[in-house]
């Protein structure tokens, strides 16, 4: 899994959205970051992750919250997942696996009895200076939003 640790300085990231926009880690200095890994756009788990966030986005964003979501998925499915679900957040599409593995998320999983290389659904909380103050591994997709309130309360 991840090699980094909380404490650490968060990997400098670019990408691409759903809409074609770069989001880079840079811009989102001095705001604390919410940057999701998720395996697939439109799988089950992937979905309740991302609507839980989507309907508690007020609640975040009033506390000064970015939600940036990752996959390997491409702008067109992100964009498709996005609209689908009313997404208002950036999906950042990981396509050639720059960021799951300057992240350290991409690697061997389990599945149905299956062995494959994939993407391991993480949360890094990075605050305002860059650095990560906590790692959710294997987050709870249905209440992930009250998993992060509670870490930063």
């Amino acid at each position: 899994m991840t090699h980094l640790k909380e404490g650490d300085k968060a990997p400098v990231f670019k990408g691409v959205d759903q809409h074609g926009n770069k989001v880079l880690l840079a811009d989102l200095k001095g705001k604390k970051v919410i940057l999701y890994f998720y395996p697939r756009d439109s799988t089950p788990g992937c979905t309740a992750q991302a609507c839980n966030l989507r309907d508690n986005y007020g609640a975040l964003l009033n506390k000064g919250y970015a939600v940036v979501g990752v996959s390997t998925d491409g702008e067109k499915s992100h964009k498709k997942f996005a609209d689908k679900y009313d997404l208002p957040f950036p999906l950042l599409a990981d396509e050639d696996r720059t960021i799951v593995t300057q992240y350290g998320v991409w690697g061997e999983k389990k599945f149905m009895g299956r062995i494959f290389d994939g993407t391991h659904r993480t949360t890094f909380l990075i605050n305002e200076a860059g650095k990560i103050d906590k790692i959710i591994i294997k987050p709870d997709t249905k209440n992930h939003t009250e998993e992060i309130l509670e870490i930063w309360k």
